[in-house]
């Protein structure tokens, strides 16, 4: 039963592959669209260094306010279609006029296929990341690591926000290891999810068995994990854990094991290397309880407006149109929960990815919550079908500067095993649970 849950990963890819054209039948019900924008900024530079990495020792850091990120090396992801609808999306007509900045080269790109599609409104920022203004950036961009870094603090040499003190790169999936065996980043040990979850319901083990856990993957609260997966959502299951057990540094490498092969960076195969255990994780275990929410705690955050449950499901799992896994039977809702998006199946997390799979603006995120009541100075707690794509969404509001988020474990599956717990299905909007 659980194969059915976490196999999908060509498909995960393929969507990741089509995402723009995928989101336009998630994103229901649509709110109102603005009026076009008279004047737009472009970033074409890879979301790592919009977002806040700087290209180089010394490089600014971030993008120049109100830029949108339309990175070059997306195109050969995007067909016109695709692209014509993140145009749309983001408020931008022929009328409108552009300014590209990033390396010559991919202005040139971005500018040839906007000119393509009829936009002759474009010109090239000169002045682009000047240093002498403040820039945006995502409040912590240090928690999403992109293949590069990786690369260069593997090969010693110093880095933007390097970690503290010992550091570890582990791929994350559930069952064995038969992809990593092929290849996988070098140097990564190997973490199966069933070690951090388990059944019936597939909550997180217990505290004991994580201490023992970190004890064995040779981790300590104040180790540096950085971790990625073939399915960014299961990397980022094991790493909203960890928080909560209380390591102090976990990173995510966004866009995941994709965005390492795409990068072309060197590989190696074979069985996880050997680690020595930690003799003491050094901290009580857990070290941040207040991540992860009880059932009795998710209910008390519903129907407020300080507060919000918010259901990490794709729309027809939503409307009760089907459960999302051949695992769980009932189709519905929590009564009462908030629509945070998701993908456009159980396996999908297209609304919050870029072409590349890498995490969708922080802007283009906060803009999608919002227009369901669900804002940074709330109590926020994200849930799923059983947790995975509820913690990609909680490492990305982390990386947004979210203060009070959490993952409400047992989601779904859990609410909907007890008869007495509330439910709801069909069309509805965001107003269906503000009071």
């Amino acid at each position: 039963m659980k194969l059915s849950r976490h196999v999908a990963v060509s498909a995960l890819l393929l969507g990741c592959l089509h995402a723009t054209a995928s989101i336009a039948a998630t994103e229901k019900p649509a709110p109102a669209q603005d009026k076009a924008q008279q004047n737009v900024i472009i970033d074409t530079r890879p979301s790592a260094f919009y977002n806040g990495w700087p290209e180089q020792a010394g490089a600014p850091s971030g993008h120049e306010p109100g830029a949108l990120n339309l990175a070059a090396t997306w195109l050969n992801e995007m067909n016109d279609t695709q692209l014509s609808h993140w145009l749309q999306q983001h408020q931008v007509t022929p009328a409108t006029q552009v300014s590209l900045y990033g390396r010559t080269e991919q202005i040139d790109a971005v500018k040839a296929r906007l000119n393509k599609l009829g936009f002759h409104n474009v010109t090239y920022l000169a002045d682009a990341l000047n240093q002498t203004r403040p820039l945006q950036r995502l409040p912590h961009f240090e928690q999403l690591v992109y293949p590069g870094w990786i690369h260069a603090l593997q090969n010693g040499q110093t880095v933007t926000a390097a970690p503290a003190g010992e550091w570890r790169v582990l791929e994350v999936a559930w069952g064995a290891p038969k992809q990593y065996l092929i290849s996988h980043i070098p140097g990564a040990g190997y973490l199966d999810t069933n070690d951090i979850e388990s059944e019936p319901l597939w909550n997180k083990v217990s505290d004991d068995k994580l201490k023992a856990l970190m004890a064995k993957l040779g981790v300590r609260h104040d180790t540096t994990v950085i971790l990625y997966g073939r399915d960014v959502y299961a990397a980022a299951r094991a790493a909203q854990i960890m928080l909560y057990a209380g390591v102090k540094d976990v990173r995510l490498l966004d866009g995941g094991w994709r965005a390492w092969s795409d990068a072309g960076l060197p590989v190696e195969r074979g069985l996880p290397p050997d680690v020595k255990p930690a003799a003491d994780f050094g901290a009580p275990v857990p070290g941040q309880p207040q991540l992860i929410l009880s059932q009795p705690q998710a209910k008390a955050l519903l129907n407020r407006r300080d507060a919000s449950l918010v259901s990490i499901r794709s729309w027809p799992e939503f409307i009760g149109e089907t459960s999302g896994y051949s695992y769980i039977k009932p189709k519905g809702e929590i009564a009462g929960a908030r629509w945070g998006h998701a993908g456009s199946d159980s396996t999908h997390m297209e609304d919050f990815h870029n072409p590349d799979g890498t995490m969708k603006s922080a802007d283009d995120i906060a803009a999608m919550w919002k227009a369901w009541h669900i804002t940074p100075d709330q109590q926020v707690s994200f849930y799923c079908g059983t947790g995975w794509r509820a913690s990609e969404t909680f490492m990305y509001a982390r990386a947004m500067g979210w203060k009070n988020i959490s993952v409400y474990d047992g989601g779904w599956y859990e609410w909907s095993s007890e008869a007495g717990n509330a439910t709801v299905s069909g069309e509805r909007g965001p107003d269906s649970s503000w009071k």
